[in-house]
């Protein structure tokens, strides 16, 4: 008697949802804005505490706002995270970015979509796409291309925090997916919790390590309420609400915006052109955010 196994039997790839496509990919967007506003806004040297303003405060404003609290296993949930997507995430974005140049920095980050692929294939239990892992190889190509520069250089720490952050970030967008949320509870709500778990992990290191800055200003305050309010609590909810809706591999692959923000807004404020290497890779990153986000073609149905 013929037997039949049921992954002889692939399920039809959904369509591309091109709304919620493009309303997620702002959060990377803004997100990229993260490395303007630090360098010509916020007192340096106070990275604990940037990353403790960015998350406490408005993970209360999203509480209060959504009025849910976690129930049950949430909030060890929220704890983790939080503590991934966000009080890991921010120190070792800043290490990186203090110990690197910031071309390494923003390519480093450029991994995450293929550490996506690879985790989604352990919680998620999805067939590794190699076409998706493929483009995620072009996109961190055309990333390099338009933030390395001939001075670039390695240490090893920040290589290591580099890693760390793209791993972090990338384990906390697997298992959002993977848990996903409450039904009566939005991601705004979701976000809040988040934010304010974060925030609380954050709270003792920043305060003891870093201390509140002496000079913070009017500029300082509103690059502390623009990461906070749009770079964290708008951008977050926008994120885990198209987290909710969209593939993970393909979704992962929007991050690619953010150090292509980052060096296009570097390049405005600095007065200077971007080189014909810079715009192909550019034409190459986008490229491969584009094609990323295509279903791949179903196999034939084995029908002995």
């Amino acid at each position: 008697m013929p037997t039949t196994t049921r992954s002889a039997t692939p399920t039809r790839a959904a369509p591309v949802n091109v709304g919620w496509i493009a309303l997620t990919a702002l959060a990377p967007a803004v997100w990229g804005t993260t490395y303007i506003v630090t360098t010509h806004l916020l007192p340096a040297g106070h990275p604990l505490f940037a990353g403790l303003v960015r998350t406490l405060p408005p993970g209360l404003v999203a509480l209060a706002l959504a009025r849910h609290l976690p129930r049950g296993s949430w909030w060890w949930k929220s704890f983790v995270l939080g503590g991934l997507n966000m009080a890991a995430f921010f120190p070792l974005l800043f290490v990186t970015a203090q110990r690197l140049p910031g071309g390494v920095a923003a390519t480093l980050g450029a991994i995450q979509p293929i550490v996506v692929a690879l985790l989604a294939v352990v919680f998620l239990h999805e067939v590794l796409s190699a076409r998706r892992v493929g483009w995620g190889l072009v996109g961190m190509i055309g990333v390099s291309l338009v933030v390395l520069g001939p001075a670039a250089s390695l240490d090893p720490i920040g290589v290591f925090a580099g890693m760390g952050g793209a791993a972090s970030m990338a384990t906390g967008v697997v298992l959002t997916k993977k848990w996903g949320r409450p039904d009566d509870v939005s991601a705004l709500g979701l976000a809040g919790w988040q934010l304010t778990a974060a925030g609380i992990l954050l709270l003792l290191p920043a305060l003891l390590i870093d201390g509140v800055p002496p000079d913070i200003d009017a500029p300082a305050l509103a690059g502390y309420a623009w990461l906070g309010i749009v770079g964290a609590l708008l951008s977050y909810s926008i994120w885990f609400a198209g987290i909710r809706h969209l593939p993970v591999t393909p979704t992962a692959l929007l991050g690619l915006l953010s150090p292509l923000v980052a060096a296009l807004l570097g390049a405005v404020v600095g007065g200077e052109s971007l080189t014909p290497t810079q715009l192909i890779g550019f034409a190459v990153a986008l490229t491969a955010l584009v094609l990323g986000q295509l279903p791949s073609p179903s196999p034939r149905k084995d029908m002995s």
